[in-house]
């Protein structure tokens, strides 16, 4: 599709919370994990693993009653997802706050948006939930995620400076929260 052609066609874009996959919902979500983790935006995967293990990885999502897995689709075809995972129910402390976690978007997908949906709709089931604040921790080397998180609101508080280890060197990662409403 040229850029004439997508001038003709809109690109619809949609977010939903999912509780189960289709086949071919799993293998949309399958590829653009490995299209992302491939560019650099994994989610702690340096490179794709093997593709069964991916299957169990998103299957096994689904059993976590403490996540929440909510995909984003670009003309019909999952492109990207997030997850929202909340605290235990013993940590009273924290009962207040969950976190974005998992956070990404097919390279091929890119530059329509669906990021910055994906994190709304986690906001806004956060909120529907009953919590106040959303958390989230990224690599400094995700420039492009954290001029979105910072665009959205996201304060950082923190940086951890052996975070992750990619190709034998340490990278920071930064941590930021956002307050979704005040405690009524």
């Amino acid at each position: 599709m040229t850029a004439k052609d997508s001038l003709n066609h809109p690109t619809k874009i949609m977010v939903e919370l999912i509780n189960s996959l289709r086949s071919s919902d799993l293998n949309d979500l399958c590829d653009a994990a490995e299209m992302a983790i491939i560019d650099g935006g994994g989610f702690g995967w340096l490179a794709p693993p093997p593709r069964d293990i991916l299957e169990a990885y998103w299957n096994g999502v689904l059993l976590i009653p403490e996540r929440d897995l909510l995909v984003g689709r670009l003309d019909g075809v999952i492109a990207g997802s997030c997850q929202v995972f909340r605290p235990a129910r013993n940590n009273e402390a924290q009962s207040f706050a969950c976190n974005l976690t998992t956070n990404f978007v097919a390279p091929w997908a890119r530059g329509h948006g669906l990021s910055a949906k994906l994190i709304e709709a986690a906001e806004a089931q956060a909120m529907e939930m009953g919590f106040d604040v959303l958390n989230l921790d990224v690599r400094e080397t995700q420039i492009a995620a954290i001029r979105l998180f910072e665009g959205l609101g996201y304060t950082k508080f923190g940086e951890h400076p052996h975070y992750a280890r990619v190709g034998g060197k340490y990278v920071k990662g930064c941590f930021y929260y956002k307050k979704l409403r005040e405690k009524v």
